[in-house]
């Protein structure tokens, strides 16, 4: 079983980074990814109809100890992305996710904050892996009203707790965010990049480091200590010399003065709000001015929040647009969860662990690509007369018609012929539709 010639015409882009034969191994396992049902080695061999091809120990070392680097792979699938990029600066989404797992002796698993069964009043703890992730926010004509998340770089997180039992050295979700972001931004210096993350992110960690061609927008504490900047030392003054200006109000005080009213079109709906803004020095950062935006919404629910941007001469409305581009990376996370067996992987070593589930992520955004290249000729939206209201296709859709055009790219390849064939095929097609 082969998937369409298009979509293997895509994937050999990225082929440099694999010798020959570890990359017809890793093309067959992207075929059974994408038809199979259970995501684990074996479950792809028998999907993509491949057992006898190869031992089946070759499939398991394409993870386990195959020569190849994410990084580098990550990279090739960005070089991908560029063409659908404008000349401006490149957003990125930055963030986490938990992928559930079972078993004490799979590297690197541990307790994990889990975000679906946690509420406001109730943190809930899982045994799984902690994923940090760094994805392309892009825009596609076969939805351009809304964004997508390409991930391209990946690392995984492993607790202080699971460090002294493993052994290793630890590292902060922020530090590692940071080794991704100088990956990316020095394999591509004459660029501008601008990275839009949560607040588990705007740390020292983070800001302090980085890289000199990237921005960042993300959340800020509403009593940030916030200061004007550095006073010039004046010739004849002794002592230390002053780090930070005077002290600005902080987030919280900034509404209590009198504010700006906006309508901004974000998360699907327009959102009213009061909006306060200033440009100033934060404490931990006292040489690099931001723009600060305080945000008492009057719409939807949420609650007063405040948010920063390197970007020191935006507009509120831009900043708040920026952060809102971040949703993106939580559908993406939904949909390869969903729809790609994210956490089904069950590899337990070091490097299948730490590549494995990564390639879900890279097929999704090579899914994506391909989609917005050629797929979009292919999809047929669903007659249902009871949902008249969908205008865009989901990744469901996306993922659908790949399956659709591989089934009917083999079984045309086989020249049915006599009455009937057509009803054949359209047969054919429908139970792929049904069964994607």
């Amino acid at each position: 079983m082969n998937l369409v010639s298009t979509f293997v015409g895509l994937v050999q882009q990225v082929s440099s980074v694999m010798t020959r034969p570890t990359f017809q191994s890793f093309l067959i396992v992207l075929t059974g990814w994408v038809l199979g049902r259970r995501r684990t080695v074996t479950g792809m061999i028998l999907a993509a109809d491949a057992v006898g091809s190869k031992h089946h120990s070759c499939f398991h070392r394409l993870f386990a100890g195959a020569r190849w680097s994410l990084d580098q792979l990550g990279l090739a699938v960005f070089a991908l992305i560029l063409p659908w990029l404008d000349d401006g600066p490149i957003l990125l989404a930055l963030d986490d996710t938990l992928a559930r797992k079972r078993g004490l002796k799979v590297y690197g698993v541990g307790m994990h904050h889990d975000p679906l069964l946690s509420t406001r009043k109730t943190a809930i703890m899982n045994w799984g892996h902690s994923w940090v992730v760094l994805g392309v926010i892009a825009r596609f004509p076969f939805a351009a009203d809304r964004y997508v998340c390409l991930p391209i770089l990946f690392r995984l997180y492993v607790s202080r707790q699971t460090i002294a039992k493993q052994g290793g050295t630890y590292r902060k979700r922020s530090e590692l965010a940071v080794d991704m972001l100088q990956t990316l931004c020095s394999a591509y210096e004459n660029r501008r990049f601008h990275v839009i993350a949560d607040s588990a992110y705007p740390g020292k960690t983070v800001y302090l480091h980085l890289p000199g061609n990237c921005d960042l927008t993300s959340r800020l504490d509403l009593d940030a200590r916030l200061h004007e900047a550095t006073p010039l030392r004046q010739p004849g003054v002794n002592g230390r010399p002053r780090r930070r200006g005077k002290r600005l109000p902080a987030p919280r005080q900034m509404l209590k003065n009198r504010c700006r009213r906006i309508t901004l079109d974000i998360y699907g709906r327009k959102d009213r709000s009061r909006v306060a803004d200033r440009a100033a020095y934060l404490y931990a950062m006292p040489d690099r001015p931001v723009r600060v935006v305080a945000v008492e919404p009057l719409t939807g629910g949420r609650t007063t929040q405040a948010f920063f941007s390197t970007c020191h001469d935006a507009t509120p409305e831009a900043v708040l647009t920026w952060y809102a581009m971040r949703w993106s990376i939580e559908m993406m996370f939904h949909d390869a969860k969903g729809q790609l067996g994210f956490e089904e992987p069950q590899g337990w070593t070091k490097r299948a662990v730490e590549r494995t589930a990564p390639t879900a992520l890279l097929l999704y955004s090579l899914i994506v690509l391909w989609f917005a290249k050629t797929g979009h000729r292919a999809y047929q939206a669903p007659e249902r007369p009871w949902y008249r209201t969908k205008v865009r296709p989901s990744f469901a859709d996306i993922l659908a018609t790949l399956r659709q055009e591989s089934i009917r790219e083999q079984v045309s390849s086989l020249r049915p012929t006599g009455r009937g064939s057509r009803k054949l095929i359209k047969t054919l097609l429908h139970a792929v539709k049904q069964a994607a």
